[in-house]
């Protein structure tokens, strides 16, 4: 339903975004970008993928690649036009080509809620990983709330000083996540007993395709780096390689960590895990340094959630920019160059979801508010050059245009894929649960939560347009 708009094709007036701080340079981009990859996704949800198709998780994580590479290509097109200087992402990118804000702003919606539920999943996540670390000397529902809240307060407090600490605190996680994946990956690969990948698909085709939706999970996210364009140096020349770069150097080591976890566990063994890759590793490295292992899956889960925080608030900014959003929630402190009031609004509603254990209302519709968003994303790149040619003239990523064109239609497939197998899913729950049933397991469908909060961003553009023509 977008509504046409005489000046919608033209970036947003910089007023707010202008008081952002460009404090990010090239190694802290990558890091925000592999820190968000690697994540709860591989040292959690592999596991769980398991159960649907056993050890061919590891070619799961080799066919989704090329997707998520070919889905990224578009972001970095976008990204290095005069669009990459702001941090709206592909709300900019979609509004500016459809020229209209109304699937783009419903869009943008999704992913606010969808990081809102995977910043308070990751911070229960990170609970989970600290009780393993202390031997469970730790332990009980109330210390669980507290670590998670605590973390949720400690990345707010960092990202309120300014991004510069964010870019720091990223960079040495991801050092030590380094180091870790070193010390798992390279003695693992003379562990593996090539035994434990028989049989290799345990449920056929069906089960191998139900599996790619929780595998996405460790890659989704990867867009994120997009909002972190109002504050990186140069960042129509630098972001687009990052992308490509990171994305492609992630999906290696996501291949390379699976073979070994699959290679030297049984499945079965690494399905019952509450810290899998600690597990794998406590097989054949010494104490010392399984422990270290374990410091990793924690530095996975904070380099996740670090730039967690920063996409709901940023993409407010732009939201107020464009007058679709109240001007106090663009609030931007000149002392630190950070969008406090957005940050604290992220951090009290991350924190409701933890506290009340309703991860659920939010993280259910996360991998495919992800999926719908990343397929409009690229249909929006494949309508570029007839509805915007004057934003298509300003392409300077260095790769040929067919090919671009290439990877933005295999985008639009792959995602249509894993949306109709999600789509499948949900209609087979829907027909053997009743709605009371999935209510009291916590277990609504992405189907049905994707559509409650389309309604509500609806309902919330509607009113935020009525507010515009009423200012006008």
């Amino acid at each position: 339903m977008p509504i046409s708009n005489s000046s919608s094709s033209k970036s947003p007036s910089p007023v707010i975004v202008s008081r952002l701080r460009r404090d990010l340079g090239t190694v802290e981009s990558y890091a925000a970008l592999i820190g968000i990859l690697i994540g709860a996704g591989i040292f959690k949800v592999t596991s769980q993928a398991w159960s649907l198709t056993g050890p061919s998780v590891i070619l799961g994580y080799a066919v989704l690649m090329p997707a998520i590479l070919a889905t990224s290509i578009p972001y970095a097109a976008f990204i290095s036009t005069s669009l990459g200087k702001e941090p709206g992402g592909e709300y900019l990118h979609m509004s500016r080509t459809f020229n209209g804000y109304a699937i783009a702003y419903v869009g943008a919606w999704l992913k606010i809620i969808a990081y809102i539920g995977a910043g308070a999943y990751l911070a229960s996540a990170l609970a989970d990983y600290i009780i393993e670390l202390s031997g469970r000397r730790i332990s009980g529902e109330f210390a669980h709330q507290a670590l998670a809240v605590g973390s949720l307060l400690f990345f707010y407090v960092v990202h309120v000083i300014g991004v510069r600490w964010f870019g720091r605190i990223q960079v040495a996680m991801c050092v030590l996540l380094g180091i870790s994946i070193v010390i798992l990956v390279v003695p693992g690969l003379f562990a593996i007993h090539p035994a434990n990948y028989r049989p290799f698909i345990t449920h056929g085709a069906g089960g191998f395709a139900l599996s790619l939706a929780p595998i996405f999970f460790s890659y989704a996210g990867f867009e994120s780096l997009a909002q972190t364009a109002g504050e990186t140096k140069d960042s129509t020349r630098r972001l687009p390689i990052v992308f490509l770069k990171g994305v492609t150097a992630t999906g290696l080591i996501f291949i390379a960590m699976s073979a070994v976890a699959f290679g030297v566990l049984p499945g079965a063994r690494l399905g019952a895990s509450s810290a899998p890759m600690t597990e794998v590793a406590s097989v054949y490295l010494p104490w010392g340094a399984a422990i270290i292992v374990t410091l990793g899956a924690i530095m996975a889960i904070t380099t996740s959630l670090n730039p967690t925080l920063i996409v709901p608030s940023r993409l407010a900014l732009i939201f107020v920019e464009d007058r679709l959003a109240p001007r106090w929630l663009g609030f931007v402190s000149s002392k630190t160059g950070t969008p406090i009031v957005s940050l604290t609004l992220n951090l009290a509603a991350c924190m409701v979801l933890v506290i009340s254990r309703q991860l659920s209302l939010a993280l259910n519709i996360a991998v495919f508010a992800l999926v719908l968003l990343y397929c409009l994303h690229s249909v929006a790149f494949l309508m570029l050059p007839r509805w915007n040619p004057k934003l298509y003239g300003e392409i300077s990523l260095t790769l040929p245009r067919g090919l671009m064109m290439f990877a933005a239609l295999v985008s639009v497939v792959s995602m249509g894929v894993l949306i109709a197998v999600q789509v499948v899913q949900d209609i087979q729950t829907l027909t053997t649960q009743s709605l009371k049933e999935r209510i009291a397991q916590h277990s609504l469908t992405s189907l049905e939560l994707a559509v409650l909060w389309s309604v509500v961003a609806v309902l919330l553009y509607v009113v935020a347009r009525w507010r515009r023509s009423s200012a006008n």
